[in-house]
């Protein structure tokens, strides 16, 4: 008798949705950082209210998207690339514009 081979087959995993938008969100704190470094640049460090209120809506992207970041690794037979990279892009994004509006702030 011929013996049974055991088959395998494993689902492709999709990428977590919770996770692709914390890697989004990371992309786009990341680019209003450049564009408010160029702004401030270019008006001589004399950007005003506008670029405070640019740096604000930038830290707020990058906590909800911590946060988004860590609860997408809740999420079961999913592969967590991008989970992994929303959650340290923007844990690291979010220590480096709290130093630089703590810096701003003394």
């Amino acid at each position: 008798m011929a013996k049974k081979k055991n088959k395998y087959s494993f689902a492709k995993k999709q990428h977590s949705g919770q996770g692709i938008v914390s890697t989004i969100f990371a992309g786009i704190s990341l680019g209003i950082f450049c564009i408010s470094a160029l702004c401030a640049l270019i008006f001589h460090g004399k950007g005003g209210m506008y670029l405070g209120a640019f740096g604000l809506i930038a830290i707020a992207l990058s906590i909800y998207g911590f946060i988004i970041g860590l609860k997408s690794f809740s999420e079961k037979n999913r592969d967590q690339l991008f989970c992994k990279i929303g959650a340290v892009g923007n844990g690291v994004q979010m220590v480096l514009w709290l130093a630089l509006f703590l810096i701003g702030i003394s």
